[in-house]
């Protein structure tokens, strides 16, 4: 992997992060445009620079990582549901991320799903709000959970879940964005483990090193510049949009596929 192509995969890894289209299905089209290879450290890679956007949000809402106890004890019970069910399902969740197939159904599903859940909500909700209960917490983690599908979009499953729960659209998507942190953390930290574990310390040499800290540093800044235009493209404009974009994009992976290309899950 050259520096060019990790500032590539940071720039879309910054911009699809938080927003509802699938960063997975984002970085398979990115890493097969630019012909590169899924070996081991370009999987470790793209969840590394993961660390990045975990920094965006930090930094962008530091005063809320500071508020109270209370504000990490909902992150925890909504992080919840998802450990069990990783750990219960792991083998089957790997399964799930080798297939490009998958990512690209879930795209276009999701973006449907997208078409409509503005108007879903504007009918059927009752008076919104923007404090997460322990309740609506563990049912936006529930709702975390499906985002295990790859394709399906962690940032869309957790804002659709939190205003299932009468949150407005601002409430729902930063506390998706809080909820990222332990998620994307806990992962990141996974991978280095098992990385570790398995090729030591000599896997992270002084060019990788370089990719790594470029990557991150990309990550972070288009992070923080995709999170602040969607809190306000959410709020004036709704899903619709980012539906039709994930519908397009399942649909060109879809027939990529069809056409025998070859695409890399990483």
């Amino acid at each position: 992997m050259t520096i060019l192509q990790a500032i590539i995969l940071a720039i879309v890894e910054g911009l699809t992060e938080y927003l509802p289209v699938s960063s997975t299905g984002h970085i398979i089209l990115a890493t097969s445009i630019l012909g590169i290879e899924p070996t081991d450290f370009v999987k470790f890679f793209t969840i590394n620079i993961q660390l990045g956007s975990i920094l965006a949000v930090v930094v962008l809402y530091f005063k809320r990582f500071f508020k109270s106890i209370d504000f990490y004890k909902k992150l925890m019970i909504s992080f919840f549901p998802a450990v069990i069910l990783g750990l219960l399902f792991s083998d089957k969740i790997d399964e799930l991320l080798e297939s490009t197939a998958t990512v690209a159904v879930m795209l276009l599903l999701g973006g449907v799903v997208l078409l409509f859940v503005d108007r879903w909500f504007k009918d059927s909700r009752g008076t919104i709000t923007n404090e997460v209960t322990n309740k609506s917490a563990f049912v936006i983690g529930c709702y975390q959970c499906i985002a295990m599908i790859p394709g399906v979009s962690r940032s869309a499953a957790t804002i659709i879940g939190g205003m299932q729960q009468n949150l407005t659209r601002k409430s729902a998507a930063e506390y998706s964005f809080f909820l990222a942190v332990p998620t994307m953390f806990g992962a990141t930290a996974k991978k280095v483990l098992d990385i570790y574990k398995d090729k030591g310390l000599a896997f992270f040499d002084q060019d990788r090193i370089l990719l790594l800290a470029i990557g991150n540093l990309v990550a972070f800044v288009v992070a923080m510049i995709a999170i602040k235009g969607f809190i306000t493209f959410l709020s004036q404009h709704g899903f619709k949009s980012f539906g039709w974009y994930r519908i397009f994009a399942g649909i060109i992976i879809l027939v990529l596929l069809g056409s025998g290309i070859s695409l890399n899950i990483v």
